[in-house]
This record gives structure tokens, C-alpha cells and sequence, in this order.
């Protein structure tokens, strides 16, 4: 299925409404009026088997009637009859069925999925798609189609909007007339059986007359497609999501409405974040963050001016940027001399710019021009109070005579009704967002500096790590198996810090005994001060059951401490399974954190961060990631806890080392990646000062009911990882050793070393064009990639004493991973070694294991060596105009087994 299909959905030429009625009230009654009354230019054909006309218009027995090939079928009929009804839609050729009807997963037992599922079949079955069930329709403004049952006309605009509720649809509708908001597409989706978030966002991405996509959203069905749709667009187009059911009972209703499942909140802002999505939590704020992100340039930080003509609402703006973690900019010494020498001796005399209350509009113009031109400024919001000597239109003129010349961002607030309307249609006209209370534009500026933040996190340069890692995964995969086996999910504390040690994950020294004796010996070689806790999966809460000795410091307290223990648990807990007494060297840190993981079930594995200790619960000072991490994205894990302050050092205290900590988090990602059959991991306290940190006390809970794919390990991870068993070592017939493997973030530095230095030929052949320099966004979009959407593979070799970048072969996937674009380039100290053929040969066997259909390729030409090559493996070569287009069918492409080698 390909947004061709999707295209022919929301362009149709000819519609036929299937449930049509001439009956007032009913819901295929104002499907009728909507689409045939709004001026849609397209062919509308009623069908209806008790009716010869409907509204003056013909009406039709069947679709079998309809005498011309039908693009779109609305659907508003009971649902015991809707599967029949699809199954004619594909028999008859219809590229796409909007699904009105509910009935579905809304209605419990197993009658409603039984329907859901003949539909789906179909819909699969013709390659057919459709937007629903239990949903509102959809309106297209630009060509004038409402094909919804709702009351009213989108205005046309360059918004799109995505929501899983139809009657908040309505409102926001009706909300959107009066404030002049405009749409590109209004879509209701209902219950998502077939076109979900992550199809429309991929189409209105590609979308020329959609510049920001808005969804309102209750729950998510596919994370994975979702995030991965989303990071494809949202550095060039703002993702504005409001998501219901932040509270427990807020989500059970989301989950009733929709029939789907409701992950925990916290995860869901993880997980937006990392998508580079904006999350807001009103309808104001998510057409107020759209409109300003059209008309504006996203600030380079949270530092904002505020000039005003009233001294109370910029005190409001002001408590409102605090309370949002924003920041008053420090106006530099040459901005106060400026301000001081052109207003009023009156002035503020600090930000806020108070110009005061008889302020004319070239003291507003002097002011935010000032501001604007400051270098510790990222934006600045311009508030008016109408006041007997203000002039709101001339102000208006002027501030946006200063705005187009400075790459800011600027909004106002031009407080009032009639007196500053006509400012305000001013200000709009020019681009720059007005808002009735300067709480909303400061708000709305904070989601934009997030998102800044966000994108710079998504695509921010990655170090490379500290050392190498090589985990023991064999052993650990035993470790998990053998606790399975003993049928038990817990892990004694003595497994679970093995399987940390296991990841390079510092554990205090430790040991298990199960006699007195072993309990002297262990302890003689371990060294005191000891600590003796009892080792039971049946025994989380030691404490309770007087399981836990401290301060352990001879062979005698040693001795008197294990039989101890023993005594206590067997009177407490006399059914508990006792494996042994756990002896461990005690060990103090400063710090005390928290790093652990819940699996989500929606979002697969989480990782959390924070303060640690006792006192976890009371100071929830904790933040949310998803695996997998590199350092950067460890690193905004970490940044984003108020404990960071104090463990990188705080009032001459020293700090902890943060590069083991993100190493660490880098670690237990990979962890969590490896196994899925980890549900819970609590690290608490992992202990941490300048001298390093330790594990503490872990816990591990394991879920017996996971089951793995060998063909897909990384099936319970929402963003893809990267794809290690892609690593393949060859030689070429030069002798010249070479590693071919897919390409990482952190290659960012090699990749424009090995561009630095092509030559003009080559640059033509790759590029059709010569490439002067390449900036440091480019090589992010070739190095930090969706592995689910493309591949890119590289060759490594060792030339100067150094790894280099040989060359890199590049697949590009449509989001159905149908068909993928190919592209190569061989640095030029490398050619004629038969690189080019190695990673050619390589990748397209990738392509067929992806499932990829077709591959195609764009070649000039004069390039006669890619021609051959092309050629040589069966591509089909069109000639197009001053180059060739090449394509191949997968399943022509012949696979040995030395390609899939790895």
C-alpha cells in the first residue's frame, strides 16, 4: 500500500456515499448536504436500494451500478453489514473507503471483532485504504470536499488535523471558524483499523499545502510507525500532539472510547520528545503553537524580552516564563545605553521594557528593535494595553517594520477588543501571532524554544564512548534462561547484579554462601565492612523479615550474622525458597540514583533517571527515556533532572564524573535492548561521587510470557537500534581490508572528511551537481537514520593509522518499505578496487531481506561505470533526458551465500 492510494482518498474525482438518506437528522442524510452542498467539483453517486433519488440526485441499487470507477466510498450504514459492503467496494476498484459507521471495537465480546476483522482482511485483500471506523469523515477545504457528517465547512489553510475524537472535531471546528483558522486537511480517524497516525503524517509530511500537522490523540496502537513517521518529518514540519488521559481515569476512558491500550504519561512524553513532537495539554495551545511556528522562526533558546506599555501584564508574562523554566534576557550594557538615550527617562530601566503608558509608537519601535538586535535575546513579546494616548495601529505598523529585519522570534499580545482590532489584523498580516493574553504568547514561546531543544537533541552530534564495551550477552542470556527454568520472574540480587556485571556495570564485590563457613570465607576475601542480606525470589522487602545485617566488620560477626539471618527468615517466612545468604563490601557514595526500567505496554522497554534512595517516591525527581541511547541523548537524560545540579559539582563540591554516567545509561540501554524478557530493573541506590559509581541494591523482574523472534530480536523496541549484524569484514582482491557496516551518528566527522575530499567527478556522478562544502545538517540527515526506513552502508578502512570512509551505498525506503531509492559514492583514493560492486551486491541483498520490492536509482550519462554495473545485475535502464533511471525487481536479484555472510 502506498500514499498513492491515500492521494486518490483525499483527491477523489468521483464519490459514491454509500447509506445515503433523504431522511432529516440522519447521519448519511448530511453526508449528502456536505459533500454535494459545498461545492466539491467531483461526480457524487448516492446509494441507497430504497430510493430512485436522493436531494434531486439519481440514487443507485449498488455500487455495481455506478457507471464510472468510484475513487472514494463513504460508508454510513449498520455495521452487521459493513464487511459485505468493503468486500464490494474492492471487487468494484475503489482506491478508498471512509468508514462512518461504529459498532466495532467500541461494543464488547467477540461479535465486534469478528466484523473488524473481515473488514481488515479486505481491505488487505485489494489493497484498498480506509480511514475509520467510528469516525467523523474527513474535509479537504482546497477542493472544497467535506465528506464528514459534519455541521460546517473548514476554512482553507496550512494546517492539518488528526484527531481520534469526532465530536471534539465538531468543536474544534466551530472553534476554528471564529478565530480564523484554516486547514489543509480535517481528519477524524475513529478507531484507526487501517489509516492511523503514522500513514497521514507520512502523507501530509510529503504534503506541499501542509505546513504543521496538530493531532488530538487518546491512544496510540503502533508506536513504532508512529515514531518513526515522525522523526521523518518533524525537523521540517512542527507535530503538535494533545493527548488525553494524563490521569489514571482519564485513560481508562480514553481506552473505552477507543478500544485500545493507554501506556503510563510519563512514557508518552518520553517518547514525543524523542520524536521531536510537541505535546500541549489545551486546543488554545495547539492551534496558538501551530499558527506561531508557521509564522515564525523557532527561537535558539528560552530567552526572552518583553516590551510593554503597562507594567502589570508584563509582570503576568513574567511569572508565567518562570513557571514554564524560561528565562528574563539580560539586556547588555549596550541595549541599556540605547534605551536609555531614545525613551522616556521614565522606562523600567530593566526587562521588562516598560515603555509606560503614554508610549507612542516609535518608542515601541525603538524598544523591540533594540531588543531584537541583543545577542543574549532569542525572542521578544511585544505587549499593548489600549490606553486614551496609544495609537495600536501605528504601533502595529511599526513593529512589524522592524520584524522583517531580524531573524527572531517576535510576538504580541495586543490586549483588548474592538480599540485594537484593527492592530491586530496588522500584526497577522505580517506574520506575526497576536494573542489576547500575554500568558498564551509566552506559553506558546516556551513550546517553541522545547521544541528547539528537542530537535537539537534528536540530531546533535553524538561522542563517541569512553571505552570499548563488549557485553556478555551469552552469559547473560544463560543467567535469564536458568530463572525461567527454575520457573521464577525474580531475580535473587545475586543474579541480578551478575547480569549488570555481565554489561560492564560497576557491582560492589560480592558473594553467595549457603553455610556458615562459605559466609567466613567470602567474607575474608571480600574485606570489611560487610553487609549480609538473605538471597530469595520470594523475599523482595529483606528488612521485613530481619534478612539485612549492616556493619559486619570480623570473621566472628561474620559467622553469628549468617546463622542469624537464617533463624529470622525461617521463623517469619518459613515457606520462602532460601537460596543462600549474600555477602557483599559495603560502600558509601555522596549521591544516591535511581536507574531502572518498566516495560510500557505500549512503548516496550523504558529507562528511568534520577534521584535515588529511600526517598524516591516523596521527591519524584525522575525523567523518562526510550532505548536505544547514545551519549548525547544519555546526556539530555540526565540534564533533565534537578540532581544534576548537584552531581556535576555545586558550590565547590566535587562533581561526579557525568561521562560514566552517561556511559552507564549507554550500557543498561543495550541491556534492555538484548533482552526482552526484562520487565522491571531497579538499580536503587546506583552510589556516585567523584570516585566513580557502584550498584548498590538491584532488583530484576523478568516476564515469562515473552516470546522472541529470531528473525526480529529488537521486535519490542519502538526505535529501531542499530543494526550491529549488518558488520561484515572483507578483503578485496588488492589485499586492502575493508568493513563494511551501517552507518552511525557518531561517523558524522568522517563521512564530511571522506565529501572534503572528492573530486569533481565524483562529486557530479553522486550529486549531478558540484557541492562546495557540506554543512553540518546535511551529514546529520546522512548519519542519524531510521534504520526501519533506510540503510546506509559504509566502507571503513585503516589508511594514515586512522579508520577513513572508503565510500557508502544508500537505500531510502517509501514508509511501506515497498520500493527503495539506491545511491553510491566511492572516495577516489579507493576506486577501481571493485569496492562499488562489494557494497552494491551487499545492500541489495539487504534490500531483499527488508522485504523491499523494487529498487531504482537515478544515473547520469557519462557515468559509464555504474551503467555497467546496473546492467550487470539486471536493472532495466530507461533513458531520461540527460541520464538513465534504473530499476530491479527484488525477488530477480540473486543471493549468494557469501553476500549474506556476515
Amino acid at each position: 500500500m502506498t500514499t498513492k492510494k491515500l492521494s486518490k482518498l483525499f483527491n477523489p474525482k468521483v464519490i459514491a456515499i454509500i447509506g445515503a438518506s433523504a431522511k432529516e437528522g440522519t447521519v448519511g442524510n448530511s453526508l449528502m448536504k456536505n459533500i454535494i452542498g459545498s461545492g466539491f467539483d467531483g461526480i457524487v453517486y448516492p446509494i441507497n436500494p430504497k430510493r430512485t433519488n436522493i436531494l434531486g440526485v439519481k440514487t443507485y441499487k449498488t455500487l455495481t451500478e455506478v457507471p464510472d470507477q468510484v475513487d472514494l466510498a463513504v460508508i454510513a450504514i449498520g455495521a452487521q453489514f459493513v464487511p459485505d459492503i468493503v468486500e464490494d467496494c474492492g471487487m468494484n476498484g475503489v482506491s478508498g473507503i471512509v468508514l462512518i459507521s461504529a459498532g466495532f471495537s467500541e461494543i464488547p465480546g467477540e461479535e465486534g471483532k469478528r466484523l473488524l476483522s473481515r473488514i481488515s482482511a479486505t481491505i488487505k485483500k485489494y489493497n484498498m485504504r480506509m480511514i475509520g471506523p467510528n469516525c467523523l469523515g474527513f474535509i479537504k477545504p482546497s477542493i472544497k470536499l467535506n465528506a464528514s457528517f459534519a455541521n460546517r465547512m473548514a476554512l482553507p489553510g496550512k494546517i492539518a488535523l488528526i484527531s481520534q475524537s469526532g465530536a471534539l472535531c465538531t468543536a474544534i471546528l466551530d472553534w476554528s471558524v471564529k478565530q480564523n483558522v484554516g486547514f489543509s486537511h480535517f481528519v477524524s480517524i475513529g478507531s484507526a483499523l487501517d489509516v492511523s497516525f503514522h500513514d497521514l503524517i507520512d502523507y501530509f509530511g510529503s504534503d506541499p499545502q501542509t505546513t504543521s500537522i496538530v493531532i488530538y490523540m487518546e491512544s496510540l496502537t503502533d508506536a513504532r510507525s508512529f515514531l518513526s513517521a515522525a522523526r521523518a518529518f518533524s525537523r521540517n514540519k512542527p507535530i503538535i500532539v494533545l493527548k488525553a488521559g494524563k490521569s489514571s481515569e482519564g485513560a481508562k476512558a480514553a481506552m473505552s472510547h477507543t478500544g485500545s491500550l493507554a501506556g503510563n504519561d510519563f512514557v508518552f512524553d518520553a517518547a514525543f520528545k524523542r520524536a521531536g513532537v510537541i505535546r500541549v495539554d489545551t486546543i488554545d495551545e495547539l492551534f496558538h503553537i501551530a499558527l506561531s511556528l508557521s509564522m515564525q522562526e523557532k527561537p535558539a533558546g528560552k530567552r526572552i524580552a518583553i516590551v510593554t506599555n503597562a507594567g502589570g501584564p508584563g509582570v503576568i508574562a513574567t511569572d508565567t516564563l518562570i513557571d514554564k523554566g524560561g528565562l528574563l534576557a539580560n539586556l547588555s550594557d549596550e541595549t541599556m545605553a540605547e534605551l536609555n538615550s531614545k525613551l522616556s527617562p521614565n522606562w523600567s530601566k530593566a526587562n521588562p521594557v516598560d515603555v509606560i503608558g503614554d508610549a507612542r509608537p516609535v518608542d515601541y519601535q525603538v524598544a523591540v528593535e533594540a531588543c531584537l538586535k541583543d545577542s543574549n535575546v532569542d525572542g521578544v513579546l511585544v505587549i499593548l494595553t489600549p490606553q486614551s494616548m496609544t495609537d495600536p495601529a501605528e504601533t502595529a505598523r511599526m513593529v512589524s517594520k522592524i520584524a522583517v529585519k531580524y531573524n527572531k522570534t517576535l510576538m504580541a499580545s495586543w490586549m483588548g477588543a474592538d480599540d485594537v482590532k484593527e492592530g491586530r489584523e496588522i500584526l497577522e498580516s505580517n506574520n506575526i501571532p497576536v494573542y489576547d493574553i500575554p500568558e498564551d504568547a509566552i506559553k506558546s514561546f516556551m513550546f517553541m524554544s522545547d521544541y528547539t531543544r528537542n530537535l537539537e537533541s534528536l540530531y546533535e552530534t553524538p561522542a563517541g564512548i569512553p571505552r570499548h564495551f563488549e557485553p556478555k550477552v551469552k552469559e547473560s542470556r544463560q543467567l535469564i534462561n536458568d530463572v525461567l527454568a527454575d520457573n521464577r520472574t525474580v531475580m535473587t540480587e545475586y543474579e541480578a547484579k551478575q547480569l549488570l556485571h555481565n554489561y560492564q556495570i560497576a557491582v560492589v564485590k560480592n558473594g553467595l554462601a549457603t553455610t556458615e563457613e562459605e559466609a567466613v570465607e567470602i567474607s575474608e576475601n571480600i574485606g570489611y565492612p560487610l553487609v549480609m542480606k538473605i538471597a530469595s525470589p520470594d523475599i523482595l522487602h529483606k528488612t521485613d523479615v530481619g534478612g539485612v545485617i549492616l556493619n559486619i566488620m570480623n570473621k566472628e560477626e561474620a559467622k553469628a550474622s549468617y546463622k542469624k539471618i537464617m533463624d529470622s527468615v525461617n521463623i517469619k517466612k518459613p515457606e520462602a525458597d532460601i537460596r543462600g545468604i549474600f555477602v557483599e563490601q559495603m560502600s558509601k557514595r555522596k549521591y544516591e540514583l535511581i536507574i531502572g526500567c518498566k516495560k510500557d505496554p505500549i512503548f516496550g522497554p523504558t529507562i528511568v533517571f534520577g534521584m535515588g534512595g529511600v526517598a524516591v517516591e516523596i521527591f519524584k525527581d525522575t525523567t523518562v527515556g526510550l532505548p536505544p541511547l547514545n551519549m548525547a541523548l544519555a546526556m539530555r537524560l540526565i540534564e533533565d533532572t534537578k540532581i544534576y545540579k548537584l552531581i556535576k559539582g555545586y558550590r565547590g563540591m566535587p562533581g561526579a564524573d557525568i561521562s560514566a554516567i552517561q556511559f552507564l545509561l549507554y550500557k543498561f540501554s543495550y541491556l534492555l535492548m538484548d533482552f526482552p524478557q526484562i520487565s522491571e530493573v531497579d538499580i536503587n541506590p546506583f552510589g556516585v561521587d567523584e570516585r566513580g559509581g557502584i550498584v548498590l541494591d538491584a532488583k530484576v523482574i523478568l516476564d515469562k510470557n515473552t516470546v522472541i523472534d529470531p528473525k526480529n530480536p529488537y521486535k519490542h523496541l519502538v526505535i529501531s537500534p542499530y543494526p550491529s549484524h549488518y558488520i561484515k569484514p572483507i578483503v578485496l582482491d588488492s589485499g586492502l581490508e575493508v568493513i563494511m557496516r551501517p552507518i552511525k551518528p557518531e561517523d558524522e566527522f568522517m563521512e564530511k572528511e571522506m565529501f572534503s575530499n572528492f573530486s569533481e567527478r565524483t562529486q557530479r556522478f553522486r550529486f549531478f551537481q558540484l557541492i562546495k562544502d557540506i554543512s553540518h545538517e546535511q551529514l546529520i540527515r546522512y548519519t542519524q537514520i531510521d534504520y526501519d526506513r533506510e540503510i546506509a552502508i559504509i566502507a571503513q578502512v585503516t589508511d594514515e593509522g586512522r579508520p577513513k570512509m572508503a565510500g557508502v551505498a544508500r537505500l531510502i525506503a517509501d514508509q511501506y518499505n515497498e520500493t527503495a531509492e539506491y545511491a553510491i559514492v566511492i572516495a577516489d583514493p579507493w576506486h577501481s578496487q571493485g569496492l562499488g560492486n562489494k557494497i552494491t551486491d551487499y545492500i541489495l541483498t539487504i534490500a531483499k531481506e527488508h522485504g523491499i520490492k523494487k529498487v531504482y536509482a537515478s544515473i547520469l550519462a557519462v557515468n559509464h561505470i555504474m551503467l555497467h554495473m546496473f546492467r550487470a545485475r539486471g536493472f532495466k535502464l530507461t533513458k531520461v533526458e540527460d541520464g538513465y533511471y534504473a530499476e530491479i525487481e527484488t525477488d530477480k536479484i540473486i543471493i549468494t551465500e557469501e553476500d549474506v555472510k556476515v
